[in-house]
């Protein structure tokens, strides 16, 4: 990676001059610097799209899975665990050199039903919960140990003003649910790395409430490695200045820094909303689905460019802003297409819907000139 590129790219310099980077990889791109990651799908890590699998292998050196590890998928019946598809998924990380990580182990969604409830339907009491959420870590992270590198132990658990989310784990175990969670995985695997992950913790009341939470860990001990920083952003939120003083934030606070969720939207939304709550659901709009014959040429300059904004950003925290992750690797396949509304033509990752890359994608990979 050229830094000078990159900024170049940030001010708006020939985009289209740059020349098409077939042989370019986002790995060697920012080798030394960063991990670049990408989120997968079965269809991917299992080779059904060959061609998918091997663009992943060549350009990212990094994986997360979007939906395989998740408690509903691993453990949808108590003490029945189902593993066929998360072994696959760690085997092709493993195979290809990868920095394999596990999303998530403590999440208030994508629970199946029997999680919080005893046998008469009635909530659980606290230590059956704990039990339960120790046994899960602990088999799940003991499976993978060595070979899942990194984890994202708990998931979104702050409100949109900083505040503990009222979700089923804090209300029956207590605010310790959250140290807890951390000390059952590291005792699973002492060496694997261990995060918090969330988003629209860039700026404001979420962000303090996030570095208030993660100080008063560290401080207990909790053997939190760093937080994880979602970055669903669009093209003009967080603006690079509050990005920039947020990762020194949490530097400052002892902790690495992630990007894990990284995407960003071009498409008109109602009003400003930094909130990736998967529970949105807005009726549809055509004014708000306005590029289902392809993006328009400005439009992909901009696209460039915030990437190339971003970036810049991330590289100027070396040591501290260790891996970037894009959740997902082409449009066509982005979780943007159905949220906040379902159906929508969306364009926000490097790669487009059929897996060429994109103007962006030339913006991070542009050698020296």
């Amino acid at each position: 990676m050229r830094i000078h590129v990159v900024m170049m790219a940030a001010a708006g310099l020939g985009l289209s001059a740059m020349p098409a980077l077939a042989q370019a990889t986002l790995k060697d791109a920012f080798k030394n610097r960063l991990l670049v990651g990408v989120a997968v799908r079965p269809h991917q890590f299992t080779g059904a799209n060959a061609t998918q699998a091997a663009l992943i292998a060549n350009q990212f050196n990094s994986i997360t899975p979007e939906n395989v590890m998740k408690w509903d998928a691993l453990q949808p019946r108590e003490n029945e665990f189902h593993f066929e598809q998360a072994d696959r998924y760690v085997d092709f990380g493993t195979r290809n050199g990868m920095f394999t990580i596990g999303h998530t182990l403590v999440w208030h969604s994508q629970v199946p039903g029997w999680l919080f409830k005893d046998a008469a339907g009635n909530p659980v009491d606290r230590e059956t919960l704990l039990a339960r959420m120790k046994k899960h870590i602990q088999t799940v992270v003991g499976r993978y140990k060595g070979r899942v590198k990194g984890w994202d132990v708990v998931n979104e658990a702050l409100e949109e003003d900083g505040t503990l989310r009222q979700s089923p784990w804090l209300k029956i175990i207590g605010e310790d649910y959250l140290a807890k969670a951390f000390q059952f995985a590291h005792e699973a695997d002492p060496a694997a790395q261990l995060y918090y992950n969330d988003y629209g913790i860039e700026g404001g009341k979420k962000r303090d409430g996030a570095i208030a939470l993660l100080k008063k860990l560290k401080a207990a001990g909790v053997p939190v490695t760093g937080v994880g920083i979602q970055d669903h952003v669009s093209l003009t939120w967080p603006p690079a200045t509050m990005l920039d003083e947020t990762i020194t934030a949490f530097g400052q606070a002892g902790l690495k820094v992630m990007i894990t969720e990284l995407d960003v939207d071009v498409l008109p939304a109602r009003g400003h909303n930094t909130s990736a709550d998967v529970s949105r659901n807005e009726a549809a709009d055509p004014a708000l689905n306005p590029y289902t014959n392809g993006l328009p040429a400005n439009v992909q300059e901009a696209l460039a460019r915030r990437y190339a904004e971003l970036f810049a950003v991330y590289l100027k925290h070396p040591g501290v802003v260790t891996r970037v992750t894009l959740w997902g690797l082409c449009d066509g396949e982005s979780w943007l297409n159905d949220w906040p509304i379902r159906g929508r033509t969306s364009h926000p990752l490097l790669f487009d819907r059929a897996c060429k890359p994109k103007p962006a994608f030339q913006a991070l990979v542009a050698p020296r000139r």
